[in-house]
């Protein structure tokens, strides 16, 4: 075709995905055995009508965004599917809870547990049958994607420990995780169809998929989740929720997932497609495309009746799976469809739990400067507080309907966020990437937080002061606020907004820089805190010999005023480590910077190339050979720690074979998770105070030698975070597996253990690795 010519169809890209089917029935294999039987069982007893009723959603007496209406004849109760991987979201008496990337930055895993934990205990007493999280999808390649903040890294490998965790925690109290948004949802804009064009395709190679984006899924699928929601966006250009290859093919069939893929709302763009394709529940409704006709699809033969029984039969089994047969409180109990009407309380929170809404903030906060001895603050005389991110909104109320309190937008501009979300008109989304109202528990959207009590870093702030007997002063509402010169301190607190619907405009914002630098001309002890929903540049400001602290402070939820100030007054020593790279330019991030848009030839049908490859966040850094300015894994504490003793040593009763040979488990082939070299290492506190270190395996795969499998120089393999005393040195120990040293083969479709010499280091982060072993296959 003419270059020139605009394609005005889908027939251009037929093929692009690769068809596969049919779709694979649940087996119920490994521990779904029992679940499995009892869910066939259940559904064999249906008529056409009620199994056709539990493939979408329907309309409640609840404030449930997803509900699966009841049999009473088979006292099926219903399901109740409610937002988000954050925590219950648009009801009362919930907590909010750190949001992903401030659990990716605590690199905590007994921490991401309990989190899941406690969190899937409040979904439960409110009667939320199935989470809609944890999100890995987006993974954090498109740079300013309104999402990442959801997502907990950067980086497969820490993603896939994080949402393993945090699938056992969530189900373990009963209540089903659903993992998404399943595969390569990396941008906002475009993410649905609409002005006359399709959504963005994302384009990936085979490889590409399986060690950058599915990598997490798969850990997921291994931990157990019982269910995935697809995603908006195509792949390939095939709609995620209509595409065979990643949910019949990946899902289904490569990884063995047991449970069902839900569709992300109004995701469904095709009736007998999708059926085809694996997906098995349509929210929240089945629209235009099953529901009735979904039932004339069965009824001529179009769609086999067994793939409906399929659908439902992964959904009542994870039911099971579950125990939700049992004693699971009624569906939605706990979230009445309007909270200005008078309602029965349901108060989800757990005070057991206080803990680990502290704790889990504390440890997300990451300080990544610190000169002079500026922190930790002791008994400051004068304290000077600037910036709009230090006080809660002036507004934490829900109101009927679609509120800013519902949405967690209460610190930023309603009319542009809605315009994101809701296509409203009057505004510009993604044009603001501050929140200029207030700090932030959580960034905006359907995973955003609801607030039932929140604390701010201006109301630990008074409350420390006043113990202290120190004088405050504050001004959180201009931009070149007046600074008394004899500060002890001065804090300015800033913040990056980002939200579902639209992606951020940059990685900093002139108004918050100039902030910065204006109350860093007058004063010698200027701290700097963001509540960042992504990476934050800092270029402006870094280099300035009053700027003497600065902490990444990210989305800590209700706990957050409290968690800082045990950080700046030195009570809890800060052990966060950046889950990303922050660069010295944002032209550094190359193509990922920014959202790719429709453009020439395909403008009706927007393309995103993952032409980078496996080279994303600090793969590209190394690869390119570009400095940053802080590293993926880097974080400062209040002590120091030092590396010794590498030992490294391979199973020598383990295969090394080139490919593994086990049956499909969930989660892929079952030797895939084969113990094959074992690493220790010892760390020293030789600093003055207890203090959290994250200490960090990474991997260098020797390279191939076939065309397009180039490795990076190293890849993330191992991490542990260890409490050291003063003076104490602690052991640590990595177990590497059959998947952690291979590289996806594309010709043989498994993933192929290499030839040669690896590479293993050991350190502080990504670039501080003073321990180096190697071994040979």
């Amino acid at each position: 075709m003419d270059q020139g010519e605009i394609i005005q169809n889908d027939e251009y890209f037929y093929g692009g995905s690769e068809p596969v089917y049919p779709s694979p029935e649940m087996t119920g294999s490994g521990g779904w055995k029992e679940a499995f039987d009892s869910a066939k069982e259940f559904v064999g007893k249906m008529t056409l009508d009620e199994k056709i009723s539990l493939t979408a959603g329907a309309n409640s007496e609840t404030s449930c965004p997803g509900f699966l209406p009841a049999i009473s004849r088979l006292k099926f109760p219903g399901m109740c599917l409610a937002d988000a991987g954050q925590g219950v979201r648009g009801t009362d008496f919930v907590s909010s809870w750190p949001s992903g990337i401030h659990v990716g930055a605590s690199w905590n895993k007994e921490l991401t547990l309990a989190r899941g934990k406690g969190m899937g205990g409040e979904f439960r007493t409110k009667g939320v049958n199935i989470l809609l999280g944890p999100v890995v999808g987006p993974a954090g390649r498109v740079v300013s994607g309104g999402r990442n903040w959801e997502g907990f890294a950067s980086d497969p490998y820490l993603s896939g420990v994080l949402v393993g965790e945090t699938v056992k925690g969530v189900q373990g109290v009963g209540v089903i995780a659903s993992t998404k948004h399943f595969v390569a949802n990396e941008q906002e804009t475009n993410r649905n169809p609409g002005n006359g064009a399709e959504a963005v395709s994302s384009n990936i190679d085979d490889r590409t998929m399986h060690e950058i984006y599915l990598w997490p899924f798969q850990d997921a699928v291994r931990a157990g989740t019982g269910s995935i929601m697809c995603s908006y966006q195509r792949v390939n250009n095939s709609y995620g929720c209509a595409n065979s290859k990643t949910q019949n093919g990946l899902l289904k069939t490569e990884l063995g997932f047991q449970g069902g893929v839900v569709s992300d709302w109004g995701a469904q763009h095709a009736g007998v497609a999708t059926a085809e394709a694996g997906m098995d529940m349509a929210m929240p409704n089945g629209g235009d495309f099953w529901g009735s006709h979904l039932k004339d699809a069965i009824k001529n033969g179009t769609v086999p009746e067994s793939r409906l029984d399929d659908m439902v039969i992964r959904t009542i089994a994870s039911w099971y799976q579950m125990g939700q047969d049992k004693d699971f409180p009624g569906p939605g109990v706990g979230m009445p469809k309007d909270l200005t009407k008078p309602h029965r309380i349901v108060d989800a929170r757990n005070s057991s739990f206080k803990s680990t809404l502290f704790d889990g903030a504390v440890e997300g906060h990451v300080l990544v400067k610190n000169i002079r001895k500026a922190l930790p603050l002791k008994t400051p005389k004068l304290l000077s507080i600037y910036g709009y991110s230090a006080k809660n909104p002036d507004e934490n109320n829900p109101t009927d309907g679609l509120s800013p309190w519902l949405m967690g937008s209460g610190s930023f501009d309603y009319q542009e966020f809605g315009a994101g979300f809701f296509g409203w008109s009057g505004a510009t989304p993604g044009t603001t990437g501050i929140a200029f109202n207030g700090t932030l528990y959580s960034g905006g959207g359907s995973g955003a937080t609801s607030q039932s009590l929140a604390i701010s870093p201006y109301d630990a702030i008074i409350q420390q002061a006043y113990e202290d007997d120190t004088a405050l002063f504050w001004d959180f509402h201009n931009g070149k606020p007046a600074v008394d010169p004899v500060s002890s301190a001065c804090l300015v607190l800033g913040n990056a907004w980002a939200a579902e619907g639209a992606d951020r405009p940059g990685l900093r914002d002139d108004y918050t820089d100039d902030l910065i630098l204006h109350v860093a001309s007058q004063c010698n002890n200027t701290v700097v805190i963001f509540h960042n929903a992504g990476i934050r540049l800092v270029e402006e400001f870094i280099d300035h010999p009053n700027v003497t602290a600065v902490i990444f402070a990210h989305l800590p939820g209700q706990a957050s005023g409290k968690a800082l100030v045990s950080i700046l007054y030195g009570k809890e020593n800060p052990s966060g480590k950046l889950p990303y790279t922050v660069a010295r330019n944002e032209s550094d991030y190359g193509n990922m910077l920014r959202p790719d848009q429709p453009e020439g030839i395909f403008r009706k049908f927007p393309q995103s190339n993952f032409t980078e490859g496996v080279f994303v966040d600090y793969r590209h850094f190394d690869e390119n050979k570009i400095k940053p300015r802080f590293e993926f894994g880097f974080g400062l504490s209040y002590t120091t720690f030092r590396y010794a003793n590498l030992a490294v040593e391979k199973d020598s009763n383990k295969s090394f074979e080139e490919f593994p040979k086990g049956k499909i488990v969930e989660g892929g082939q079952e030797d895939l998770w084969d113990v094959l070299v074992r690493v220790e290492a010892e760390v020293e506190n030789n600093g003055e105070v207890e203090g959290k270190e994250v200490a960090q395996l990474y991997l260098g795969i020797p390279e191939t030698g076939r065309e397009g499998e180039k490795v990076p120089v190293r890849q993330l393999r191992g991490f542990e975070k260890v409490s050291i005393g003063v003076g104490e040195t602690k052991k640590v120990v990595f177990e590497l597996t059959r998947r952690d040293l291979s590289v996806w083969d594309v010709r043989g479709q498994k993933w192929r253990l290499g030839r040669g010499e690896f590479k293993v280091e050991v350190g502080g982060s990504s670039r501080d690795l003073p321990l180096v072993g190697k071994f040979t296959v």
